[in-house]
């Protein structure tokens, strides 16, 4: 029997989970995982399905602190990602950042969240980074409940902020002070 290969350098690991830089190989699996987020729920205000070439320019435009990472099984498939964002263009917020984190909805309530968020969240301090906030569709319970198991905190709720499936959303804002999460 072989051994279970080494995850690279720059990953992390648990239960066979290898997390890594999203590449355009993979940009069919997240735009599935996407797709169906902007197609049937409120976790992401877009309401248009991004095409491949869409996806593979998202990817390919993320670099640094704002790579894209992937989850994936021992079989490569990817079962989740997740991205930082530049918070606001003024200069006076490029100590914060935004986190965005998407799972299969097959495969949720396995952790696999919680092993990307907890990843960029030590990719955010490592570069620096002050704040992180993630920006949730308020009766997102799911992952509200996830941020604040990473150590996120409520600070505010945008009122109808959005409009989706045909009724008005409001926008819970969470955040984590980087410095204050250990």
């Amino acid at each position: 029997m072989s051994a279970a290969p080494t995850p690279a350098p720059d990953s992390a690991s648990a239960s066979g989970i290898v997390l890594r830089q999203a590449t355009a190989a993979d940009a069919p699996a997240i735009m599935a995982i996407y797709n169906y987020e902007v197609e049937n729920t409120t976790s992401t205000f877009d309401l248009v399905p991004r095409s491949l070439g869409e996806q593979e320019a998202w990817i390919s435009a993320r670099s640094g602190a704002f790579s894209a990472i992937v989850a994936a099984n021992s079989e490569g498939e990817v079962l989740g990602f997740g991205a930082l964002s530049p918070y606001k263009e003024r200069a006076a917020y490029r100590t914060s950042v935004e986190d965005s984190v998407y799972v299969d909805r097959s495969l949720s309530r396995r952790g696999i969240g919680r092993l990307i968020l907890t990843h960029l969240l030590d990719v955010a301090e490592n570069s620096g980074f002050h704040a992180v906030f993630a920006r949730i569709e308020a009766s997102g319970a799911a992952s509200r409940a996830l941020h604040e198991a990473c150590g996120f905190r409520l600070v505010g709720v945008e009122t109808e902020v959005g409009r989706k499936f045909n009724r008005w959303l409001d926008v819970a804002v969470m955040q984590c002070l980087l410095p204050r999460r250990h």
